[in-house]
């Protein structure tokens, strides 16, 4: 038998199956598995509408075993143990496999209409469960901790890429597993992005807050830029210390920064008590972006917030087991708060000459309000003292 928080999330697919009246769904990607099944197998997990899933495991055999747990050589026997041609209806990861294996796996149902499992999974995993939201505050605890380490690994003469790597090793020792997993197949990144002076204004083909030129093969954050007096560095390492995300950013300087840095640092800090103040379920995600924007315009900042080549229409995401989950807080989205969602909000401020300033929190939404599962200290920190 299943864990009754799997059992849970079994139940939260079949009642958007049901609604979309839709026979069953089939899942065969990692991070869906991991969501269902609690590890990584390669096989499928077949979903019906109504009933107990079942779940087909190619390799590794050891994990076969409880009730519905079927060991195959290979996908199509399936239909051993479902009537795979009484299916009329089936979602598929249309989104998250490759064309071959959609088409394999749609040949195991000849009868079906096809539909796409991704937007339905998606949206089942907005909502945090009870084990889901245990698993996120401890990973950010940890996350925390290893940010209170940052600081003491600076030294002179440093690159951006310098520092980094040490933050990089810290956070492994630390327990992270080191693996950053984004939705979208046009999505790369490695542990996170440090930006650092006018590399932080650098724009980047990924769908991320803030760019950064990184290299020919990852371009994205940091690039070998010197760490050198009256720059600003932005640390943005994610947190992956188990099977869940928390996302977390802060301020460093090396030496003193110029009045303007400090001031659009402090309304970031400000953006995240004003608007986190209002987020509780029911409120409208473009709303929340909405009113940031209102109060960026109104302190005479828009010209640096999200960027200043390239600005990020968004300030805030879903994070989970992708870090890129729903909702969005954009001012096009549809999305509505809802208690148990774990998002992200990142208020940024990109200063020409000087780089990013600002802070990224985690919060849960809770029946109240928000939590904030990252506190740590917000002020811009000086590496050199």
């Amino acid at each position: 038998m299943l864990h009754p928080d799997y059992q849970l999330r079994v139940q939260r697919i079949q009642a958007v199956l049901q609604q979309a009246d839709i026979d069953a769904l089939v899942i065969a990607s990692n991070v869906n598995l991991l969501y269902i099944f609690g590890h990584i197998f390669s096989g499928l997990a077949f979903i019906p509408r109504e009933g107990n899933a079942q779940f087909f495991i190619r390799r590794p055999q050891t994990l076969v075993q409880g009730e519905g747990v079927h060991g195959v050589r290979k996908i199509e026997q399936i239909s051993e143990y479902v009537d795979t041609e009484k299916v009329s209806s089936i979602a598929l990861e249309l989104d998250e496999q490759t064309y071959s294996d959609v088409q394999r796996q749609a040949r195991l149902f000849p009868n079906a209409s096809l539909h796409n499992a991704t937007s339905i999974l998606r949206e089942v995993r907005r909502v945090k469960t009870p084990l889901e939201i245990e698993q996120i505050r401890q990973g950010a605890e940890q996350h925390v901790r290893a940010y209170s380490f940052i600081k003491g690994l600076y030294r002179s003469g440093m690159t951006d890429r310098d520092l980094q790597i040490e933050i990089e090793r810290r956070m492994r020792q630390e327990g992270s597993v080191g693996l950053f997993r984004c939705f979208g197949t046009a999505m790369e990144i490695y542990m996170g992005s440090l930006l650092a002076g006018d590399n932080a204004a650098a724009p980047s083909p990924y769908d991320f807050a803030l760019g950064g030129a990184g290299t020919t093969a990852l371009p994205l954050g940091s690039n070998g830029t010197l760490l050198e007096q009256g720059m600003a560095v932005m640390i943005d390492m994610a947190g992956n210390y188990g099977v869940y995300y928390s996302d977390l950013t802060r301020t460093y300087s090396i030496g003193t920064l110029p009045d303007e840095a400090y001031r659009l640092h402090e309304l970031s800090c400000r953006l995240h008590r004003d608007i986190m103040q209002q987020a509780h379920p029911g409120t409208l995600c473009a709303d929340l972006y909405n009113e940031c924007l209102a109060i960026v315009e109104a302190e005479g900042a828009k010209p640096y917030f999200m960027g200043t080549e390239l600005q990020a229409q968004f300030v805030g995401h879903g994070l989970g087991l992708q870090i890129n989950e729903l909702p969005v807080l954009t001012g096009r989205s549809k999305d509505v708060l809802e208690e148990g969602m774990v998002i992200a909000f990142e208020p940024k401020f990109v200063l020409p000459k000087i780089g990013a300033v600002g802070i990224e929190n985690t919060y849960l939404i809770t029946a109240s309000g928000v939590e904030n599962l990252t506190p740590a200290p917000e002020e811009i920190i000086d590496l050199t003292k």
